[in-house]
Formats: C-alpha cells, sequence, structure tokens
C-alpha cells in the first residue's frame, strides 16, 4: 500500500465498521473505527477519494433501517477531520453519483453491503458491480477475512496485482499473528481460555503442536479435571468433550507440550458476583458449589510461566472476570503479560473477552499487539487459510 499513487484515484476500501450502538443509534465503541484510520488517512492525504464500504449487523439482504450505514457519518467525519460523503446505495447510480460528487481528499461511505444477500453468498456479479467503483481495492476488514464474501475476498479477482493489496490495520494484523505462530516453540506460550472446549478445539490442537506451552484457563478447565478423574460439583463442563479432552491431554504428551490445567478455584453455590465461599483444589469441589475463578496457586503457576516467555498468545479469561470477586486470576494474567512484554516479550491478544479484559484492568498500551478480528483471529490461530488474506497473499 505505501508504494500506491493515490492521486485522482478512486480507492475502494473494506472496511470493518460493525460498531455497537445504542437505541438512538450512538455509537458505544468506536475502535473499529479508528484501527482503520491510518488506511483511510494515507488515501486521502495522497489525493484520493477514500470509497468505504462495509456491513453492519445482518440485514440479511433487506433494507433495515437502523442497519443503515448513514448513522456512522458524523463519526468517521468527526474522526478523520475530513467531509464524508454518503451514498445511499453500495452499488449501481447512487453508490457512483455520490463517489462523483466528492472531490479528491474526501471520503465516500457507501450503504450497507449486506442489504445485498449477494454479499454474504459471494456472488462474483455483485463483487464486480463494487469493483467497479474503484481503481484501486485495499482490504482493512481483518474481522471479516475469515469469510469469503463478495466484498471481502470475491471483489480482488476484478483487481489487477498491483492494483489491490492490505491496508495498513489488515498488514498488522497479519503481521502479528504470523509472527507469534512463527516463533520459537519452546519459548512461546498460549493461553487458551473461555466458557467451553467446544469452541476452541482446533486453537487448542494447533497451539499443541506449535507452542511450548497451553494453558488452560475459564469454564473449560473443568472438562479437562472432569476428564482426568476429579469431581468439579456444578462448575459448567461439557460431558461431551470428556473423551476429547483426554485425547487433547495425550497429544500434547506426543508433541512435548506442557498442557498446564489449574489445580485450584474459587468456589461459590451460585452463579452472583458475592465473595466466594473458600479456595479449593479443582477436582475435590463439592456438590452444589461450583469455581469460577482460578485460586492463587494456579494464578502463580501461570505467572511463572509467563516470567520466562518470549512470546505469548492469549484468548479467553481464567474466570469471570465481569465479576469483581472472580475477576483476580484474569487481571494477574493480564498483569504478568505486561511485565513479560516489558522486558522484550511479543504479546498478541485477541478475542473479545480478553480484550475487554486487557481494556478493563488498564493494559491495553503494556501488550505488543491487540487483534481486532474474534473469529478470524480464532481460524488464524486453528491454521486455517482465511479467504480475505489468501485473495490477496
Amino acid at each position: 500500500m505505501k508504494s500506491f499513487d493515490f492521486l485522482g484515484k478512486n480507492v475502494l476500501i473494506r472496511v470493518d465498521f460493525n460498531v455497537p450502538q445504542d437505541e438512538n443509534l450512538k455509537i458505544t465503541d468506536n475502535t473499529r473505527i479508528k484501527a482503520s484510520l491510518p488506511t483511510i488517512i494515507k488515501v486521502v492525504e495522497g489525493g484520493g477519494k477514500a470509497v468505504l464500504m462495509s456491513h453492519l449487523g445482518r440485514p440479511k439482504g433487506e433494507r433495515v433501517a437502523k442497519l443503515s450505514l448513514a448513522s456512522l457519518v458524523d463519526e468517521v467525519s468527526s474522526l478523520t477531520g475530513i467531509n464524508v460523503h454518503f451514498a445511499e446505495d453500495c452499488i449501481g447510480n447512487k453508490a457512483t453519483e455520490a463517489i462523483a460528487a466528492a472531490s479528491n481528499g474526501e471520503i465516500i461511505l457507501l450503504e450497507n453491503v449486506r442489504y445485498y444477500n449477494e454479499e454474504t453468498s459471494g456472488d462474483r456479479e455483485f463483487a464486480a458491480s463494487l469493483a467497479e467503483l474503484g481503481d484501486i481495492y485495499l482490504n482493512d476488514a481483518f474481522g471479516t477475512a475469515h469469510r469469503a464474501h463478495a466484498s471481502t475476498a470475491i471483489i480482488a479477482e476484478f483487481f489487477a496485482e498491483d492494483n489491490k493489496d492490505f491496508g495498513a490495520l489488515m498488514n498488522r494484523e497479519v503481521e502479528s499473528i504470523s509472527k507469534a505462530l512463527g516463533s520459537d516453540k519452546a519459548s512461546t506460550v498460549a493461553i487458551i481460555g473461555g466458557a467451553k472446549v467446544s469452541s476452541k478445539i482446533g486453537v487448542i490442537t494447533n497451539m499443541l503442536e506449535n507452542v511450548g506451552t497451553v494453558v488452560i484457563g475459564g469454564g473449560m478447565g473443568f472438562t479437562f479435571v472432569k476428564a482426568m478423574g476429579g469431581s468439579i460439583g456444578a462448575s459448567l463442563v461439557e460431558d461431551d468433550k470428556l473423551e476429547l479432552a483426554k485425547e487433547l491431554m495425550a497429544k500434547a504428551q506426543r508433541f512435548g507440550c506442557s498442557l498446564m490445567i489449574p489445580t485450584d478455584t474459587l468456589i461459590t453455590k451460585d452463579f452472583v458476583d458475592a465473595p466466594a465461599e473458600r479456595v479449593c483444589p479443582i477436582g475435590e469441589i463439592p456438590e452444589g458449589y461450583m469455581g469460577l475463578d482460578n485460586g492463587p496457586e494456579s494464578i502463580t503457576m501461570i505467572e511463572d510461566v509467563l516470567a520466562d516467555a518470549k512470546t505469548i498468545i492469549w484468548n479467553g479469561p481464567v474466570g469471570v472476570f465481569e465479576f469483581d470477586n472472580y475477576a483476580d486470576g484474569t487481571r494477574r494474567v493480564a498483569e504478568a503479560i505486561a511485565k513479560s512484554t516489558a522486558k522484550g516479550a511479543f504479546s498478541l491478544i485477541g478475542g473479545g473477552d480478553s480484550v475487554a479484559a486487557i481494556n478493563k484492568f488498564g493494559f491495553t498500551d503494556k501488550v505488543s499487539y491487540i487483534s481486532t478480528g474474534g473469529g478470524a483471529m480464532l481460524e488464524f490461530l486453528e491454521g486455517k487459510e482465511l479467504p480475505g488474506v489468501a485473495a490477496l497473499s
């Protein structure tokens, strides 16, 4: 992208402006818009027209008024300090006219691409109609890179090699995740948390093969504990994944990967934000009690392994960090990652809950990279090829 001449060009940029809004359509978190600003600014400062296309929500081919990108115009204009034109369609005359009405160095925001079902089905004719709007195509939407949609992958077919590329955000994402996955195996630690083993099977499997230590955290840990014969009381468990947990533990041994499972937990009878009754060995939880956060022994074990790590991948909390009484395990993981990063480790954080935790505990600026793509990052970590990346690689 750095070598492109944008002067006088219509630059079609796929961004991920699928931002959360309240009932009055006020944006409650503009992180995704801010993440693509470097690419947008690069284009307009180069004398081009930045033609932005994105989805918002899931209108499923219908023109749902509350999912119109018109509600984002003021925010984009405010953040960029640049005049933003809105096109009432993302293809055809309305889009063409809006682009023509704009001056070089201005921004055109196209209407929601998912107002057309052809977007999510990856329709080539629809992709061609989008491509007609631009001289250059940049994909800056890592959050949708795992989908073979018209605007994220198929559209690239209609641009010559020297007229398409990653945007700045997309490039940082691919470089950062590739760096983490390509690091020295022995000194790489992956912390995989969350509620269910089933949602992280692919990630855990790929990590066992490629990193030295995998730390299991969150509710999924109880499935491993039960698979080893432990008593977990009323804790979250996937009984249909007990054999899978055993297979993963055996696989870790085969690949020489240290699979760390919590040894103690804070237990309580009710899923509420009230003080824990006590710390309990994780395989000896009484009936009627559940574990909601790592105990001190488990936390120290994670801190010790992170202290020596050269590369850290974190996806998923180790406890119910939304409850203040059960946030300490996740907070101290975040703190330990920040300390290792300060000593030179490369830390990659991804997945909505991990990002929320890093933000909540104030370590946003103390880690190496925070990924903007939850599902896309997961599939990348699983070793899958992402259509949006492959289309431009």
